[in-house]
């Protein structure tokens, strides 16, 4: 149960979702980043924009971020779930691009301090084809996902434990992003 009584069923609106319709004045600029972070014309695909989220909210242990992002990104890559599940075990080994590892390597070190990200590993993802877009996409990506991370379980909101849950919320999102058009 929440922390705070968000005036409806929390199985109906899990995780963030309920609090940005507990809080509609700071869910729209919420909403907004990550249509911006997530959806927005890149040069990164929007499953792999995802993969990073995901990755990020699994090495923060929010369920509810690492669930949903996982279901987002695996309806935009291929082969889906399998890869995702790759990256979340290994993504060292993962069979993905040496550009997208050397990225998740920048995330991971976001994640755990912003001054962990070094020139070495932006370097590396330089060496690996990265542009300093993306370079600046994926910090500013793992930044806020710590953020929303920390947002969804400081308020210890309702994350589903059923990854069918999630199916829906790809759909819709693959189809209509973050900010409803």
């Amino acid at each position: 149960m929440a922390h705070i009584d968000l005036g409806f069923d929390e199985h109906e609106s899990p995780g963030i979702v309920g609090l940005m319709r507990y809080r509609p004045e700071t869910g729209g600029p919420l909403s907004a980043l990550a249509e911006a972070l997530l959806v927005a014309p890149n040069s990164l695909s929007r499953g792999e924009r995802e993969l990073i989220a995901s990755h990020v909210s699994a090495l923060n242990d929010c369920a509810f971020c690492r669930d949903s992002h996982a279901a987002f990104a695996a309806a935009q890559l291929e082969p889906g779930m399998i890869l995702v599940e790759q990256v979340r075990a290994h993504p060292e080994t993962a069979p993905i691009s040496a550009k997208l590892r050397a990225l998740l390597a920048i995330a991971a070190a976001v994640r755990a301090d912003g001054k962990a990200v070094t020139e070495v590993l932006v370097d590396a993802a330089r060496a690996a084809g990265a542009t300093d877009v993306e370079i600046h996409d994926t910090v500013l990506i793992a930044a806020a996902f710590c953020m929303f991370n920390r947002y969804v379980d400081g308020l210890a909101t309702f994350a589903p434990t059923d990854p069918a849950a999630y199916a829906e919320s790809a759909r819709r999102v693959v189809e209509l992003g973050y900010v409803a058009h």
